[in-house]
């Protein structure tokens, strides 16, 4: 796979700052171990390089079932067929965690539920700003 596929990966980065802070959780274990900034760089376009890498086939697999948005179902089999499949297991497990946040998680309310009123007074509002606004309209300009 080339940058030319991609149309260069010059502009596609992971933060730095969170990169090195998952490198130092990891190395924590280690205390008499460091990374070197050169080091975490070249790691980050790894990273960006897997990625792309999976994104593509992912989207290639979504493609062939006739899908515009990429599922996990295409990201799981994208990495079987790239023989990363030992990734499989983990990737679900945080699939999974992410869909039971995501039901857990708070709705937002819309702006008719945040406004207290019941529907019928906000179609009489609603009616009474229209007639206010054709009154306007219907007296000219003053």
């Amino acid at each position: 796979m080339s940058d030319r596929e991609f149309g260069g990966n010059d502009d596609l980065s992971l933060p730095k700052a969170t990169v090195q802070k998952i490198v130092t959780e990891i190395l924590h274990a280690d205390p008499g171990m460091t990374f070197a900034k050169d080091t975490r760089d070249l790691l980050i376009e790894c990273c960006v390089e897997f990625i792309t890498l999976i994104s593509s086939e992912a989207n290639e697999i979504a493609e062939k079932d006739a899908k515009k948005t990429i599922a996990c179902e295409h990201v799981k089999t994208a990495l079987e067929d790239l023989d990363f499949g030992e990734y499989v297991p983990a990737i679900l497990e945080v699939a999974a965690d992410y869909k039971k946040q995501q039901a857990n998680r708070e709705k937002k309310q819309t702006k008719i539920e945040q406004s207290g009123m019941t529907e019928e007074e906000l179609i009489r509002a609603q009616e009474e700003l229209f007639r206010s606004a054709t009154d306007k309209f219907n007296a000219g300009p003053q």
